[in-house]
């Protein structure tokens, strides 16, 4: 399953000393991957994804939060692309390892 949107970056409310960065899915693309994940998700809820914003593409996992998943930017990714909390930012979003995803979303 392949998504991409575009969102703003924002910093963890819990913990902006840390500088956690984090984009929210839009909540129709999170209704649609939760459909496709639905009993498959691992630890906390998460999804493992390969994310791609700009040029540079990541291995990680989105989480659900209050109302949507949310993907964890890494500083190096926020650096390399020239993004910050706050900036809007397009993003490519493929699921891994979940049996029977689809291939695309449409």
């Amino acid at each position: 399953m392949d998504v991409e949107f575009e969102t703003r970056l924002r910093l963890w409310d819990a913990r902006k000393h840390d500088s956690w960065t984090f984009a929210d899915l839009p909540t129709d693309v999170a209704d649609d991957i939760a459909d496709v994940v639905e009993g498959s998700s691992r630890g906390f809820g998460s999804v493992r994804v390969e994310a791609t914003i700009g040029t540079t593409t990541w291995r990680t996992s989105i989480f659900p939060g209050a109302e949507t998943y949310v993907l964890p930017v890494k500083a190096a990714v926020r650096r390399k692309e020239s993004v910050e909390a706050g900036d809007l930012a397009r993003i490519h979003l493929r699921l891994v390892d979940v049996d029977g995803a689809p291939d695309r979303l449409g």
